[in-house]
């Protein structure tokens, strides 16, 4: 079973040009094709938090369907978190990650069904501090291990580290877990930091992972798309 998983900061749909575009967006999305997809900053931050992505616009431009998990009404995801996943993958069940915060920073969990395995993904946003990314990490683990089911699961978002091996990273070094690098996703004109990651358990083989630039990700947010090709093996 081969799932493609992907990561992508979408700085509320604002590109490069200073023009706030979903459609922009949901073309890169359907460059990048995944299976599921995390997005971090989906919602404007202040008043309703209304979605930057329009829901009838996903349905119409795209083969995703949003999680439900919105804070309010006009809202798409948790603290700008969500997850799209492609139409036919059956959602499980879905729930906030709760996380230490001083700003509006988040992540979520889905467990999805795919070919009769059961599959958990967590989208998050970390913050600027340091330490406080330790804490927030600390608090994913703990709402993993605290799930009834323990299944192969997925981890990926905006991390906001720079370091390569140390900082927030070491806190996923006390598991069995494999912190994948995909390259340089930041700033999305000319990449130097590594911030988005995707984290995976031992039981995914890793086929590949990859930075995805293409003229329209390179304008469409301050960010660029990150993907991994991921496997289980058989029962």
């Amino acid at each position: 079973m081969q799932i493609k998983f992907a990561s992508y900061n979408i700085h509320k749909a604002v590109g490069l040009d200073r023009r706030r575009d979903h459609e922009r967006i949901l073309r890169i999305l359907r460059e990048v094709d995944a299976d599921i997809i995390a997005l971090q900053e989906v919602d404007r931050r202040f008043g309703r938090r209304m979605a930057v992505l329009p829901l009838d616009a996903i349905h119409a431009a795209t083969d995703y369907v949003p999680v439900p998990l919105s804070m309010k009404p006009d809202s798409l995801g948790w603290h700008g978190n969500a997850l799209l996943v492609r139409k036919g993958i059956e959602l499980i069940e879905a729930a906030p990650v709760p996380l230490p915060v001083l700003e509006p920073r988040g992540a979520i969990r889905a467990d999805f069904a795919v070919d009769g395995r059961r599959i958990r993904t967590i989208g998050m946003h970390l913050d600027l501090s340091g330490l406080r990314r330790r804490h927030q990490v600390r608090s994913v683990l703990d709402h993993c291990a605290d799930c009834d089911h323990h299944v192969p699961t997925v981890m990926m978002g905006d991390l906001n580290e720079w370091s390569q091996h140390g900082g927030c990273l070491q806190e996923f070094h006390h598991g069995a877990w494999k912190v994948l690098s995909p390259g340089r996703s930041f700033p999305s004109r000319r990449p130097i930091a590594r911030l988005d990651r995707i984290i995976v358990s031992a039981e995914w083989q890793v086929l590949g992972t990859n930075v995805h630039h293409s003229p329209l990700s390179a304008t469409g947010s301050d960010h660029l798309p990150v993907f991994a090709s991921l496997a289980l093996p058989k029962k």
